[in-house]
């Protein structure tokens, strides 16, 4: 692979942190956190008119940019630095991969061209506190368990007049409060054929309620919706096995998470290390004491390092998913589903995983230590310390935790098998 960024990718990185800079300061960020959807809408409005963030990775064809997993992680890893309250993880890094990949020819035209603009948010909801398993990260499901298991629990979907009704519940939806589609995994074909498939469901739909959840990390809000009988679309045709394509989306989401892990680690280490720079304690700065050094040259080190698993996982991710972008776009809705749906291999798997997994680890210990040694301001409600570490343990709490990434990780590159087994 080749290391270095592209002019392209620099200008991204250069223009989105100048912006974030401008538009996202703590003020701003309490401010917007603040507000029903949890988020600026008129910066999501921003990023979308400027620099078609939204559309970051899906083909000009339908309105996007054109560029892959690498440039939209890095993305990821600017609003990560600056705790960025946008729908931006929750559209374009879960939901748009799956309309892309599993959506017919009329669905993807209907709806990617919207979510390209900035127009149309959406959110993937997932049964139960099992999106980290549905994405492959920290288990592999092949029959869709975490579904509800399709007699109780979960979303069940029947066939009605002119279409499907969804009947059930989901928790912890990312955005699923306040988006305006919900890709909602229900299981259809009762007890003895269950099986899971996806569907397009509207936010304002009859039988549809969504409430805002009170989450740990207030910066990526979390919604509630109850489906009673609410009228949906089938996300493709029924011959798509949407499991594959969740699963292979894992590998995608989890280097998207942990560049945006990465970015948030750099940040509050650099504010760590100003501000020892700057205090005093018997007549010289904090930042001067041996012990101090110590501690900071150690979460640099881990910072650094989950930088470069980050990058190599969005790299790993973008060559991979390139044939099979090309294939969907390529060919009508059936084939291009069955293309997007193959199995993940084992190195796609192993990628993302451990790169989160040390991507989490680093944002906890830049973040604990950033709350340590600004001292008594580090622990105050008012200073923006404690939103990197809650960041880190929402992360841990929906996609982790990390030893399950580094043991799924594991079994998946059978690190543990004898030889000949």
């Amino acid at each position: 692979m080749d290391a270095r960024f592209t002019d392209e990718q620099d200008e991204i990185r250069r223009t989105l942190r100048e912006l974030l800079g401008k538009r996202c300061g703590p003020e701003e960020l309490r401010a917007a956190v603040d507000t029903p959807a949890g988020h600026d809408p008129a910066l999501w409005t921003t990023l979308a008119e400027q620099l078609g963030l939204p559309g970051l990775a899906l083909p000009e064809t339908y309105g996007g940019v054109g560029c892959t997993a690498t440039e939209l992680a890095l993305a990821c890893e600017e609003t990560g630095r600056t705790l960025a309250p946008t729908p931006l993880f929750a559209t374009a890094v879960l939901a748009a991969p799956l309309l892309l990949a599993l959506g017919t020819d009329a669905q993807r035209a209907a709806l990617l061209p919207r979510i390209a603009s900035g127009g149309l948010t959406a959110a993937l909801a997932v049964p139960g506190p099992a999106l980290a398993t549905a994405l492959a990260l920290t288990g592999h499901d092949r029959h869709g368990a975490w579904a509800g298991g399709g007699r109780a629990g979960g979303v069940q979907a029947r066939r009605a007049e002119g279409g499907w009704q969804l009947y059930g519940q989901v928790d912890q939806v990312l955005d699923g409060h306040s988006a305006r589609l919900l890709l909602v995994a229900a299981h259809t074909g009762g007890f003895a054929r269950s099986r899971v498939l996806l569907f397009l469901v509207r936010g304002d739909a009859t039988g549809l309620t969504r409430v805002r959840q009170t989450a740990l990390d207030a910066t990526r809000p979390q919604g509630r919706i109850q489906l009673r009988h609410v009228p949906a679309e089938l996300l493709g045709d029924e011959t798509v096995d949407a499991l594959p394509a969740l699963a292979r989306l894992g590998d995608t989401a989890a280097a998207c998470l942990a560049a945006e892990a990465v970015g948030a680690a750099g940040r509050v280490l650099e504010r760590t290390v100003e501000y020892v720079g700057q205090r005093e304690q018997f007549g010289r700065p904090v930042g001067s004491f041996q012990a101090v050094k110590h501690r900071l040259a150690d979460a640099y080190v881990q910072v650094q390092a989950a930088r470069s698993a980050a990058y190599y996982a969005a790299w790993s991710a973008a060559t991979e998913a390139t044939a099979t972008t090309s294939a969907t776009t390529a060919t009508t809705g059936a084939t291009a589903a069955t293309t997007a749906s193959a199995p993940a291999t084992a190195h796609e798997e192993t990628a993302g995983g451990l790169a989160l997994a040390q991507a989490l680890e680093a944002l906890r210990r830049a973040a604990a230590e950033g709350i340590q040694l600004h001292g008594g301001i580090g622990f105050t409600w008012e200073h923006e310390a404690h939103l990197y570490f809650k960041r880190a343990a929402g992360d841990e709490l929906l996609f982790g935790p990390v030893h399950r990434l580094r043991a799924h990780a594991a079994d998946a590159a059978h690190v543990f098998e004898e030889a000949g087994t």
